[in-house]
């Protein structure tokens, strides 16, 4: 061996000696960043006050679930991004909403959980097109079952729900169910439907939980370049190529004349190339980027007495909601791998019990995933669809939480408003 390659480990080391002072910060850099954060998140969000809301729908109401996309606009009202001292500093960031459909031993109720801030930008947008409907805060259902589930008298099942493709890719959405010939409310289809009409089959003592966090952002999230990247492909457009100097280029015309590339994009109309699914497609995607985007996470949980514990109808109306929405060409929701509540090799019950506690404890908590807002930013992490977060926007998000009317879905657990509530007359006297 070359006396140079023996002794080059102990120039290494001698140059980290000498050096390691200046080496080690941008070692440390990244951690050190994302702890500050955590932190100061940590404090920050103790402080929050969080508001837990029940939405009883109006007892007659013809607003089609277009209403419901203009609700979630209003909604994504509460992004207020923190400048960099309120986020390196205090510690803020964008909060978010729990939307939840609960049904309790066969009666069925909307919840929203709002921090105390965004409670009025949320009432009005609910009561700017559901004026009848009546907002009061509410006891958390998660309390009114044993915080140590799953134990001797409680059982649970549970999944954390993803989508099966990339999140520009759009669902079926309610403009597919709603068609424009279809102005009757009685002739309406409604994909929550059968959502509902399996929660109100729970009996006594079980419950289904269904759980949608929403987060708005804009422009932080590179999801739009990632669809406006598939249009491109989809439509056959080359790539962008560095252009040549002014100069350069017409020398090359003058001396060697139009170049074969040249020719073929001037010939070529590639558009006029595309099939019917791939236009259909192009459109799906352009419809979704248009729209405000959240970032979305959901869960379901069933929970029931051990005498009576058996998942699989509840579970399975669940997935029949979900299967409505399911594009075979665009996008559909699934189960997201590693959160199934059943285990099958090592350690099988004692794995179970730990990935049941998690569970339940991260339903309870509202939070999508722990620390993934601090440290998500940072190199080396997996992608946010990943871990089970991505987007969808306000035409998505109204197609899988919205207030149905009675006719669509008439279930009589369904709680509703049964007083329309109306202001003083005008000519009241006030002496």
């Amino acid at each position: 061996m070359p006396e140079f390659l023996s002794l080059f480990p102990n120039y290494i080391w001698q140059i980290f000696k000498t050096c390691w002072w200046v080496i080690l910060p941008f070692l440390l850099i990244n951690p050190f960043l994302s702890f500050w954060l955590w932190w100061r998140n940590t404090i920050w969000l103790s402080k929050i006050k969080w508001i837990f809301l029940e939405i009883k729908l109006p007892k007659e109401s013809l607003k089609p679930i277009k209403a419901m996309e203009y609700v979630m606009n209003g909604f994504h009202a509460i992004y207020d991004p923190p400048d960099w001292r309120q986020k390196w500093i205090d510690g803020q960031y964008p909060l978010w909403l729990s939307l939840e459909i609960v049904g309790l031993g066969g009666e069925v109720r909307f919840f929203i959980r709002v921090p105390h801030p965004a409670r009025n930008q949320v009432e009005s947008a609910i009561y700017a097109q559901y004026p009848d409907s009546e907002i009061t805060e509410a006891r958390d259902y998660v309390n009114d079952v044993p915080h140590d589930i799953p134990n001797a008298d409680w059982e649970m099942w549970g999944r954390d729900l993803r989508l099966f493709h990339p999140d520009h890719l759009p669902l079926k959405t309610y403009p597919k169910f709603e068609e424009a010939r279809e102005v009757k409310e009685e002739k309406r289809v409604d994909p929550l439907a059968a959502l509902l009409e399996g929660l109100t089959r729970l009996r006594p003592n079980e419950q289904l939980w269904f759980q949608i966090l929403i987060n708005p952002f804009m422009g932080e999230l590179d999801w739009a370049k990632r669809g406006l990247a598939e249009i491109d492909k989809l439509a056959k457009r080359p790539g962008k190529k560095s252009p040549k100097p002014i100069i350069q280029e017409a020398a090359e015309v003058v001396a060697f004349g139009p170049t074969e590339e040249a020719k073929e994009q001037r010939m070529s109309m590639p558009e006029m190339e595309l099939t019917y699914e791939e236009k259909e497609k192009i459109k799906a995607i352009s419809d979704k980027i248009a729209k405000p985007p959240f970032e979305v996470s959901m869960r379901i949980i069933y929970l029931a007495k051990r005498d009576i514990f058996f998942p699989p109808p509840a579970v399975q109306a669940a997935y029949g909601h979900f299967r409505s929405l399911t594009a075979m060409n665009l996008n559909s929701i699934a189960p997201l791998p590693g959160t199934r509540t059943r285990i099958m090799l090592l350690l099988v019950k004692r794995r179970t019990y730990l990935r049941k506690r998690r569970m339940f404890r991260f339903y309870k908590s509202r939070d999508p995933a722990p620390g993934y807002r601090w440290w998500r930013k940072y190199p080396g992490n997996l992608a946010p669809s990943k871990k089970g977060i991505y987007v969808l926007n306000v035409e998505e998000m109204a197609t899988l939480f919205h207030f149905p009317s009675r006719i669509v879905a008439p279930a009589a657990t369904l709680p509703r408003a049964e007083v329309k509530k109306a202001g003083p007359p005008a000519g009241l006297p006030i002496d």
